[in-house]
């Protein structure tokens, strides 16, 4: 019930249940202690208001470059969390990350168990980017990136990389990998001595971001929209967060080869 009420890792919640930090209606709380929606549930000693509905909340933001995705920044940059909905008993949970200078899909949940099924390394899941860089790639990069490059935390290497064209000295490329390293995409081509003058993330999973949604805009997933994408993953929460907002749905598009919940158009890139 913690963990899907958007306040950390299953993992997490069982150690602070350990340490005595969660307490039921007024008895210390042990791990696998029932809980309902009635029952006073309170960590650090302040009260935590219980979800009554079975869904998570999902929530899908066009982060534009020049924000930061955390709640504490030292440089005192804009963050993500500024412009999405207050919640009350429940916190926002980033699936992934996006540097500063990187915008597309980021995707919020308030369950704890949906985000580590999206990001956790053993799934694999897909993420995919809109990449231009200064020049065009060779045969041989191409391959290069494709069979592995050698990175400073190990070898990394694109699951597919497609030409996606390009005018003057910039060019486009659609690449995919089901890693989420930090910068690994920049990282990747840095490595190959090539310059990434933009950087979008046009889908995670099963979701591609909305072409609707521009920058700076954010979708609240329906309850339709969210048991799709549950589908897609195979995936049955085993608690639950706060009933979702009706959203408006997403458009429909033809899958490329892959079925999802949802496909939309990128938004028309320029150079």
């Amino acid at each position: 019930m913690l963990a899907g009420a958007g306040l950390g890792s299953r993992r997490e919640m069982e150690e602070w249940i350990a340490a005595g930090r969660v307490s039921v209606n007024g008895v210390t709380a042990a791990t696998g202690t029932r809980v309902s929606a009635v029952d006073r549930v309170q960590v650090d000693g302040r009260p935590l208001r219980l979800p009554r509905s079975g869904a998570a909340r999902v929530l899908l933001y066009h982060k534009p470059t020049g924000e930061i995705v955390s709640r504490d920044d030292p440089q005192g940059r804009p963050e993500v969390f500024d412009n999405l909905p207050r919640l009350r008993g429940a916190k926002w949970i980033a699936v992934g990350r996006l540097d500063f200078n990187t915008s597309g899909l980021l995707i919020f949940t308030t369950s704890g168990e949906l985000a580590n099924r999206l990001m956790h390394p053993r799934h694999a899941i897909e993420r995919e980017y809109a990449v231009r860089i200064l020049g065009e790639l060779s045969d041989e990069q191409m391959q290069a990136l494709r069979s592995g490059v050698q990175l400073e935390d190990g070898p990394a290497h694109l699951d597919s990389i497609e030409d996606a064209g390009g005018q003057g000295s910039n060019h486009w490329y659609n690449v995919i990998l089901s890693e989420g390293r930090n910068r690994e995409v920049r990282r990747l081509f840095e490595a190959l001595h090539l310059t990434v003058s933009r950087l979008m993330r046009v889908r995670f999973g099963p979701i591609a971001l909305p072409s609707h949604l521009k920058r700076g805009q954010m979708h609240e997933l329906d309850e339709a929209e969210i048991a799709r994408l549950l589908a897609a993953l195979e995936f049955q929460p085993r608690a639950a967060a706060a009933k979702p907002a009706s959203g408006r749905p997403l458009r429909q598009q033809p899958a490329r080869q892959r079925p999802t919940p949802q496909r939309a158009g990128r938004s028309r890139r320029s150079s």
